[in-house]
C-alpha cells in the first residue's frame, strides 16, 4: 500500500510559503504537504490542505515531480499553486508557525545564513523544489 501526499510550492509574487511542525529540528521550515483523500484530485487536494493548514487560498495549482517517501509509505506528489491571497490563518493542530519568505531571504536559508530558518533536508522533494524555483527552472 501507498498513500499519495501532495507537496506544495505556493507562490505570491516573489514569496513563497513555508511552514514548520513543532516535532521538527528548531528553525527547521519546508513547504506545506498533506495526504490526498480517496477521490481526491492532485489539485483539490493541494487547495484543501493549504487553506487547512495555513487558511491561504490557492488558485492555478500544476504538477511538478514525485518522490518516494517510506516514513512511512507514501508517494509525495510536488506541485506549485498560486496563493489568491497573503494573509496566514494558521490550523495551531497542523503547523507550529507558516510565515511568506522571499526569494532573497530563501536563498540565505539555503545557503545556511538566515537568522531563523533552516531549508528543509538536502534530498527531499521539498529542497528540491524550492531550489528548482530559485534557479527559474519550475518549467
Amino acid at each position: 500500500r501507498t498513500d499519495p501526499v501532495v507537496i506544495m510550492l505556493i507562490t505570491r509574487g516573489n514569496r513563497v510559503l513555508v511552514g514548520r511542525n513543532a516535532n521538527w529540528p528548531e528553525g527547521m521550515y519546508s513547504l506545506l504537504a498533506g495526504f490526498v483523500e480517496p477521490g481526491e484530485t492532485l489539485e483539490a487536494a493541494v487547495r484543501r490542505e493549504v487553506f487547512e493548514e495555513a487558511g491561504v487560498r490557492v488558485g492555478a495549482v500544476r504538477y511538478l515531480a514525485s518522490q518516494p517517501w517510506p516514513f512511512p509509505a507514501s508517494l509525495m506528489f510536488g506541485c506549485a499553486g498560486e496563493a489568491l491571497d497573503e494573509e496566514i490563518r494558521l490550523d495551531p493542530e497542523e503547523l507550529e508557525d507558516a510565515v511568506w519568505v522571499t526569494r532573497e531571504e530563501m536563498v540565505a536559508a539555503m545557503a545556511g545564513r538566515h537568522p531563523r530558518i533552516r531549508p528543509a533536508r538536502k534530498g527531499a522533494i521539498a529542497h528540491f523544489l524550492i531550489a528548482n524555483w530559485l534557479a527559474d527552472r519550475l518549467d
